[in-house]
């Protein structure tokens, strides 16, 4: 679990550094699920942009609900809690493409904006193969900066902040098999893989069960806001709609 020293810097600086979730048989576990699901891709399709890893593998459903994962999420967010998304970014070496520099508020139609993001690292995450990048403390208005839209295949995400120049930012280097946290809010992005290191992470999500989400909502992305599915994980349900 986070330290009282890692969440206060969650709080002030928006994202902290955890230690290792995952090692040994776990760590190699892990990769050998997200290797298949590479290797599952169409002919052509590129690692960068995997969606929802736990909708259709119960191994990653399991894994995201597992305590470990949960307990981070209450420190965060309260007891009443909900396994919101998942994405995996693989890197490819070489060639691997940068993610733009964004604020992942500006996705999530829901209100209040209480959530945030588990970085877990399949890899390890280094500056030399493309590690995020955060601008330290850009999470305290708590408003969402407007976002162009670029869907020209030069990022791994539609949505990015033209024009951006960030200061104080902060390469999140991890260890395969750790973790960082960060806020909806904060502004961050990382640079394209040109190491011979493959750079793969998953992004989790967890919200408060006392969140509305807007279903109808129109994505940028692409992303089924109609189909989403929400799994609870611990606490009081709320009024939200889940499948389990």
């Amino acid at each position: 679990m986070l330290t009282d020293a890692m969440v206060w810097h969650y709080r002030d600086r928006g994202y902290a550094i955890g230690g290792r979730l995952l090692d040994g048989i776990a760590l190699a576990e892990l990769r050998r699920h997200m290797d298949a699901r590479i290797a599952a891709l169409p002919a052509g399709q590129r690692p960068e942009n995997m969606p929802s890893l736990h909708y259709d593998d119960p191994y990653f459903c399991d894994l995201f609900l597992s305590p470990a994962f949960v307990d981070i999420a209450q420190q965060l967010l309260g007891p009443d809690l909900a396994l919101f998304t998942s994405y995996a970014i693989s890197k490819k070496p070489g060639d691997g493409l940068p993610v733009a520099w964004h604020q992942d508020a500006a996705f999530f139609p829901i209100e209040p904006m209480a959530t945030f993001t588990l970085w877990l690292a399949v890899d390890d995450s280094t500056r030399e193969n493309g590690a995020m990048q955060v601008m330290a403390g850009s999470h305290h208005e708590r408003r969402v900066v407007p976002h162009d839209v670029d869907q020209g295949g030069g990022s791994v995400l539609p949505l990015h902040l033209g024009g951006v120049r960030p200061d104080q930012i902060v390469d999140v280097e991890l260890a395969a098999g750790g973790y960082s946290v960060h806020d909806p809010f904060i502004l961050h992005g990382s640079p394209p893989n040109r190491s011979p290191m493959r750079r793969c992470g998953i992004t989790i999500k967890y919200v408060a069960t006392g969140i509305r989400l807007d279903h109808g909502f129109v994505s940028p992305t692409g992303f089924d806001w109609h189909g989403v599915r929400l799994y609870h994980a611990r606490g009081a349900r709320g009024r939200l709609d889940y499948v389990n």
